[in-house]
């Protein structure tokens, strides 16, 4: 059973870590996007911030009947006492934990590397700021999160992106926008959503063969288990044959036997996996910018059932050569074992 076990733990560990950041990216994404998001078609969604919208397209799709809830945004790179910085102006601040208040706000790196804390001065591009709030967040380079209206006059009003609510089916709006405003790109909710399932299928495939490898071991043992305990139950199984128990109930018998070796050893490898992931999440969640993801998110019910029942039925199939063989066994033979 522990083959099961870690068989199972390791299973819902790999695929619940990648599940739940696939379906938590999605949802951060829902979140802080509009129904439609508009790019420099030069630089794309994930350029770095270099390839801005100009000054006419902004103003065409500001001006379009079509979007509402328009919100340009901005992002740029600069530093502070000669160290990289990436600063983004933020129009929503519903996405981001902070730890103090919203408006001008660093992440773990720079507190770490500046001794920061709210009250604390910073100089941006010539301009002096007050930290209002931090966030637990680590990341490669130092970031600063600005209230739009403040990082838009430090990028010389350049805009990396407008994000827009729509009027009517947001592809089709996509397609007015992108033959109207030349020079850009858009794209939708569910445009991210694709890329997202596109990125992480993959590997979510690869995670889960590498993760069954251990699941099939734990089945092998199975096997092996139900073989010894065969044998050494011999005489007891020629006892059941000789009191009247048919080769079906002994073939039943055996087959439950293992089933049930599985489902609790799954469920012991599933105790195991929401220990571990908690503690990931506890500990690491807010270095990773995931503080507030939950068990929901890496261990959704649909996982759960497939990793426990294919476990359980996993076992009974291994199950099936040892209670043939002791179906099979000769009452007077199975008597006379010692």
């Amino acid at each position: 059973m522990l083959g099961i076990i870690i068989g199972v733990a390791t299973l819902l560990l790999l695929m619940g870590a990648g599940t739940g950041m696939k379906a938590y990216t999605k949802d951060k994404m829902q979140s802080m996007a509009g129904d439609i998001t508009i790019y420099n078609s030069s630089g794309g969604a994930y350029s770095s911030g270099e390839y801005y919208l100009d000054s006419e397209a902004v103003s065409k799709i500001q001006n379009m009947s079509q979007l509402y809830n328009v919100k340009d945004e901005t992002a740029f790179s600069s530093e502070i006492n000669r160290t990289p910085i990436y600063v983004v102006g933020v129009s929503s601040w519903d996405q981001y934990k902070v730890n103090g208040t919203n408006g001008v706000v660093v992440d773990q790196t720079l507190v770490d590397k500046f001794d920061y804390k709210i009250g604390s001065k910073i100089v941006i591009n010539d301009k002096e700021f007050t930290i209002t709030g931090t966030t637990k967040q680590k990341t490669m380079q130092g970031l600063v999160l600005l209230d739009i209206d403040q990082a838009l006059p430090l990028n010389d009003n350049k805009v990396s992106d407008v994000t827009a609510s729509v009027k009517g089916d947001p592809d089709t709006v996509k397609n007015t926008v992108e033959s109207q405003v030349p020079g850009t790109m858009a794209m939708t909710q569910s445009d991210y959503s694709k890329q997202i399932d596109d990125a992480m299928n993959g590997i979510m495939l690869f995670i889960g063969a590498i993760a069954s490898i251990g699941l099939i071991v734990g089945v092998i043992s199975i096997v092996n288990i139900m073989l010894v305990n065969v044998t050494e139950r011999t005489r007891e199984i020629g006892v059941l044959k000789a009191i009247g128990f048919t080769n079906r109930e002994v073939l039943g018998s055996i087959l439950m036997e293992a089933g049930l070796l599985g489902f609790i050893g799954s469920i012991f490898g599933l105790i195991i996996a929401a220990v571990l992931l908690q503690l990931a999440i506890t500990f690491y969640g807010a270095q990773l910018g995931v503080e507030d993801i939950t068990l929901m998110y890496m261990l959704p019910v649909w996982l759960v059932l497939s990793v426990v029942g294919g476990a359980t039925v996993l076992s009974v199939l291994a199950g099936l050569y040892p209670a043939w063989r002791a179906s099979r066994l000769n009452v007077v033979e199975a008597l006379r074992y010692d």
